[in-house]
């Protein structure tokens, strides 16, 4: 006797947990893409205002470049990624192609080069929070990103006086001192997030002020 189709058994796209994992980081990616089409669709429109704008547009920016490491077997490219789904996202596909927030490639305020600096030092930020939520611990992991970070940090003049910026270079030497293989503890990981949040923050906060001048 045939087994008949019961049309309301829900379809399984996987049979393994591994499947299971990269249809859920695929579906991550399809989520930041329409995302970041409404985002920019709002910004043209005058309904989202620069200020909030940028963060965001940043932040979803990071995201969709560590979810592709996530995922890179099965997306060859961006735009085959989107024509295998059908997903006719014109602006988000512009704005992953140019890689920095729209209010940096048509900035006009503080000049390109500080524009850029401070969407290069969000994603630096943003990329390694993103890291430790990731459960990445090693020195070799950690210690390239937050030298990456402290760089591009420390281009801006009033840096050396925010507390964000010693609190960083403790951490770093800290990862300098360990092998490319010991991992940070759980303790240790926990307070290194809480300083790098509060540095983000505090990052931001100048921005308003004289203090985030270059």
């Amino acid at each position: 006797m045939s087994s008949r189709l019961n049309l309301d058994e829900e379809v399984r796209l996987y049979s393994t947990n591994a499947e299971r994992e990269k249809y859920g980081l695929l579906a991550t990616l399809f989520g930041i893409i329409v995302s970041l089409e409404y985002l920019e669709r709002a910004y043209v429109r005058d309904s989202v205002p620069a200020s909030e704008y940028s963060p965001a547009c940043t932040r979803l920016l990071s995201q969709y470049k560590t979810m592709l490491k996530l995922v890179n077997d099965d997306v060859p490219s961006i735009e085959q990624f989107m024509a295998r789904y059908r997903m006719d996202h014109p602006a988000a596909l512009h704005r992953i192609q140019v890689g920095v927030p729209a209010t940096v490639e048509h900035s006009s305020e503080a000049g390109p080069e500080t524009a850029k600096w401070v969407a290069e030092t969000t994603q630096n930020f943003i990329t390694f929070v993103d890291a430790l939520k990731l459960r990445l611990r090693a020195k070799d992991q950690l210690h390239p990103i937050l030298q990456e970070l402290v760089t591009s940090y420390a281009r801006f003049k009033g840096s050396k006086d925010w507390e964000g910026r010693s609190k960083m270079v403790g951490w770093l030497i800290t990862l300098n001192g360990m092998k490319a293989s010991e991992e940070l503890t759980e303790e240790q990981a926990r307070q290194l997030s809480f300083d790098i949040e509060h540095a983000y923050a505090e990052f931001f906060r100048s921005l308003s002020g004289k203090d985030g001048d270059t």
